[in-house]
């Protein structure tokens, strides 16, 4: 049975702006959004937690298969909780890069310098554990988890991305410590830990990290 519909200009009033504004107002936001950059190297400056609220309203936002919204975020700023994590994310590295990754997985990572050692989990003012779920509480299913979950964490970073703060996703494997720390039921997934804050003094980024594929390469027009 179809659901009640409501005008789309009693949400969202149209755009009244022409193609050239608007063709201005992609190439602003584009230009916003190529200058984020990961980063691994964080200040402890505190950053308030409202600001962090608002870019996670921006990922729940994000559409998502049947409206369902599967996903869950935990914020981390307890200092004893987030030394908890990185203890066990370092843990988890440890093991990923004395071997269980591969030989390719550890060539492909070499020009971005990573290692087994992730500070940042501790330095970083805030930590948002995603978890996805992959069954509703009351056990109905859930769709296009992996994909709703990937638009939602997009919407995030570019939340936080814009009001100034430094981004960093993080995916230790396995991430099943997180739900044991955070006290998440047994139908949520650890989706992406996402490190933020204001980015150290000084901070670097891989010079590999800033070499982006042409739009040639990745557009086809038919």
């Amino acid at each position: 049975m179809k659901g009640e519909h409501v005008p789309l200009t009693g949400l969202h009033p149209r755009d009244t702006r022409s193609d050239e504004e608007r063709l201005a107002a992609a190439e602003a936001f584009r230009e916003l959004m190529a200058r984020r950059h990961t980063t691994r190297d964080f200040s402890d400056k505190p950053v308030p937690r409202g600001i962090v609220e608002s870019a996670i309203r921006t990922a729940a936002s994000a559409p998502s298969g049947a409206n369902h919204q599967p996903w869950h975020f935990c914020l981390v700023g307890d200092a004893a909780v987030k030394r908890r994590i990185r203890a066990a994310a370092e843990a988890e590295e440890r093991g990923f890069y004395g071997g269980r990754a591969g030989e390719e997985w550890l060539e492909a990572l070499a020009p971005l310098g990573t290692d087994a050692s992730k500070p940042f989990l501790e330095n970083a003012p805030w930590l948002i554990v995603m978890f996805a779920e992959r069954k509703r509480a009351d056990g109905s299913k859930n769709y296009y988890v992996p994909e709703s979950c990937g638009i939602a964490l997009g919407f995030l970073i570019a939340g936080l991305h814009a009001a100034g703060l430094a981004t960093l996703t993080h995916t230790p494997a396995p991430m099943g410590f997180l739900s044991e720390e955070l006290g998440r039921p047994p139908n949520e997934k650890p989706y992406v830990l996402l490190v933020t804050g204001h980015a150290a003094e000084g901070a670097t980024v891989p010079r590999h990290a800033l070499e982006k594929k042409p739009l040639g390469d990745i557009l086809s027009v038919f």
